[in-house]
């Protein structure tokens, strides 16, 4: 069997038990933050399939503090089953677009939280100034943090039709100013977007397995009501993939990504009362059995198609 156990690639779950000796669970958080391609900046109707919650439809409640959001997520998983230790999961809108001592104020609470072992930013490239970086490499030496950034796709046509709003060079600077700090870098890559082929999408994983990122997040596009990407999906303007067609999918980018890269999501979690395509995707778990099955039945495994000379870091 490959290095990370009875997985063909390289989970999240297995780097948790390797450091902490057991699973690590998330506490999603929402810091009331808004983002600048909603507040006029760059523009007031954010990504294309972003909903009314900026992605964060699963976190908490904005009007309760940190510490109190961590404790409500910490009580309903401990419902469940026997926890220890959370990552704090700062997901809704972009979670660097706040005042620096607004920033230090909520990232600090979370991090003296003595359950809390990681702290994880979903944030946007271009909200990371100098005073921001520097905050997160002083939070960084208090607990581990991850900076989670929404890059979705490397093809400019694209990244412009989905309102992206700001260019590759961005991101790249981005990646650079956070790993000299010592700041892991994971991505957030969307397959399956319109116009975009199976070698365009690969060729966004090539381009990942050449830049020092840590780990990556493999998104089916969700349409959910509400978004403007519902509105273009109800006039029939484009397919989404099957089950069967996004496994192939996801396999082939598995088999090109460098084995050293964490994937910390191979589907998503569109909510079920906003999802409305594509259906199966309702059903996490059994996409995730399928993937895997897929996975052993073809002999696939993570950095099978990935060749060291052809992609050295930049």
């Amino acid at each position: 069997m490959h290095a990370w156990g009875e997985k063909r690639y390289h989970s999240v779950d297995y780097d948790m038990k390797r450091a902490y000796g057991e699973k690590v669970y998330k506490i999603t958080i929402n810091a009331g933050m808004t983002c600048p391609n909603r507040d006029g900046t760059l523009g007031t109707s954010g990504c294309i399939f972003c909903s009314a919650d900026g992605s964060g439809d699963f976190a908490g409640d904005a009007s309760l503090s940190v510490t109190a959001q961590l404790e409500a997520g910490k009580a309903a998983l401990k419902e469940k089953r026997p926890v220890r230790l959370f990552i704090a999961y700062f997901q809704a809108f972009t979670n660097t677009y706040a005042p620096v001592d607004e920033l230090e104020r909520i990232y600090m609470e979370a991090a003296l939280d003595e359950d809390v072992a990681i702290l994880s930013i979903a944030t946007r490239p271009d909200c990371l100034g100098k005073d921001v970086l520097d905050l997160l490499e002083k939070i960084n030496r208090v607990k581990p943090v991850w900076v989670e950034l929404g890059l979705q796709t490397i093809h400019p046509q694209t990244a412009a039709w989905i309102r992206r709003g700001y260019d590759l060079p961005v991101f790249e600077r981005a990646v650079y100013e956070l790993r000299k700090r010592g700041i892991a870098v994971i991505v957030h890559t969307i397959l399956a977007l319109p116009g975009e082929s199976k070698e365009m999408m690969i060729e966004t994983i090539d381009y990942l397995n050449r830049h020092d990122v840590q780990g990556i997040k493999l998104q089916l596009l969700h349409v959910l009501a509400g978004t403007d990407l519902a509105a273009l999906y109800e006039r029939h303007a484009f397919a989404v993939p099957t089950l069967e067609e996004y496994v192939e999918l996801v396999s082939d980018c598995i088999a090109r990504l460098r084995p050293s890269v964490t994937i910390h999501r191979l589907t998503g979690d569109g909510p079920k009362d906003l999802l409305i395509a594509p259906l199966w995707t309702k059903n996490k778990r059994s996409v995730l059995n399928e993937l895997h099955r897929h996975l052993k039945e073809k002999d696939i495994w993570q950095g099978k198609e990935y060749h060291d000379r052809d992609t050295d870091l930049i």
